[in-house]
């Protein structure tokens, strides 16, 4: 099946405290490319292999977490679809004109029974990978990929309340399929939803909490396990705080390390998992494997990765 609808996760504003701070961390460190600053509180980022304007949006603020988070979709004439279908559900949507938003068409705007804003937009204006689309080669001229050598930003997990909801917008309005799940062995209730519009194990997840508009972290894309060990070693070199150093997810089966940024809000660098089509069984843990789940080389569950959001 073609993908169409939604995408990708094509923008994060993530807030932070310190504008400076946040550039030495993911410009200088990290390896981001910054195309554009606009207003003074906000920088904007791309992914060495992302060919749009801008993925990742900083936003100067007094306390860190996700201001919002948007999905790009196939073709214009959708926002409309699921603006309809959204109201429907009973969300109120709010529409946006092009250009409010940098290098941006238009979009709608609404929020999640988690307590997340979501964006959905069509267009953006493309700065390209480094590489002509005609006779691109392999690989952009050297130092356009630097730091941790990220290849795109991946997906987002994000925490609050009312998750199977948002889970049913997600699979029902969206078109997304589960891929993986969390659920307590006493009663089956639901702790996490994994939810895939692509061949990815995820694009999205959702972790339950008692408090809205949580924001667990933002992963970016790696290609192999050999630049997640060199990413460890730049995080060393750099003392940049670690929250799980290199181990391996039993839930998408991916390869990575989670650390935080100056404000707080914790990163993670990914690699690796499978490939997920939507006929694939949707995959179950419960919490008598937890560590398993969370981290399959130790087993061991960490309660800053279960309950440290921002």
């Amino acid at each position: 099946m073609a993908i169409r609808g939604l995408l990708r996760v094509g923008e994060v504003c993530v807030r932070v405290f310190d504008i400076d701070e946040a550039r030495r961390h993911y410009g200088e460190r990290m390896g981001l490319i910054e195309t554009y600053q606009g207003d003074p509180d906000k920088l904007y980022y791309k992914v060495a292999d992302e060919h749009d304007w801008y993925s990742l949006v900083l936003k100067k603020a007094d306390a860190p977490g996700v201001e919002y988070f948007a999905f790009r979709t196939y073709e214009d004439a959708e926002i409309d679809h699921f603006a309809a279908a959204l109201t429907d559900y009973g969300l109120a949507v709010e529409h946006v004109e092009a250009g409010v938003y940098p290098k941006s068409g238009r979009r709608i705007r609404f929020t999640l029974p988690s307590g997340h804003v979501m964006h959905i937009y069509a267009d953006k204006e493309k700065i390209g990978n480094g590489m002509p689309t005609r006779n691109p080669g392999t690989i952009p001229d050297e130092g356009y990929i630097r730091g941790f050598r990220c290849v795109r930003l991946d997906h987002v997990l994000l925490g609050g309340p009312d998750i199977v909801k948002n889970r049913d917008i997600f699979t029902g309005i969206f078109g997304f399929t589960v891929s993986e799940e969390l659920v307590t062995q006493e009663d089956e209730t639901r702790l996490a939803v994994f939810l895939s519009c692509s061949n990815k194990p995820h694009d999205i997840a959702f972790i339950l909490q008692p408090e809205g508009s949580r924001f667990h972290h933002v992963s970016f894309l790696l290609d192999s396990v050999n630049d997640l060990f060199h990413a460890g070693d730049l995080i060393g070199k750099y003392e940049i705080p670690v929250d799980v150093s290199v181990n391996r997810h039993g839930v998408t089966r991916g390869a990575t390390i989670y650390f935080f940024d100056p404000s707080g809000n914790r990163n993670e660098v990914f690699t690796g998992g499978y490939v997920h089509y939507p006929d694939t069984p949707t995959l179950t843990w419960d919490t008598s494997q937890l560590g398993k789940a969370t981290f399959s080389q130790d087993n061991m569950p960490r309660d800053s990765f279960l309950n440290v959001l921002t």
